[in-house]
């Protein structure tokens, strides 16, 4: 399956927009788009492994109370049970694609 990520951005005005590119039984590919000071709020998997990685954009990644500023061709990696989220401080919208392993039962 050939996916054209940048084809597949999409923004919303009032919240993050998660685009729901794959999934599988052992993953889940989504790609987050955040407009300036859009944020996805601190959260903890216990099952799943999350990876972020920054296509666009500059991003502030936590987890599990560590902060990371990202960019794009940058990676973060949160482990199942590890309080996670991002926040888009910049003053430009952010694209990333996010793998999420193995996908959450709500899937």
């Amino acid at each position: 399956m050939k996916i054209r990520l940048h084809d597949r951005a999409s923004f919303q005005p009032d919240r993050m927009a998660k685009v729901a590119l794959a999934a599988s039984p052992r993953m889940l590919v989504d790609l987050y788009c955040l407009e300036p000071g859009q944020a996805q709020k601190p959260h903890a998997h216990a099952e799943q492994d999350k990876l972020y990685v920054v296509l666009e954009g500059r991003v502030r990644v936590a987890v599990h109370g560590v902060e990371h500023v990202i960019e794009p061709g940058e990676a973060v990696v949160a482990a199942a049970g590890h309080e996670h989220g991002v926040v888009n401080d910049s003053g430009a919208r952010a694209v990333l694609l996010v793998v999420v392993a193995p996908p959450p039962p709500h899937a």
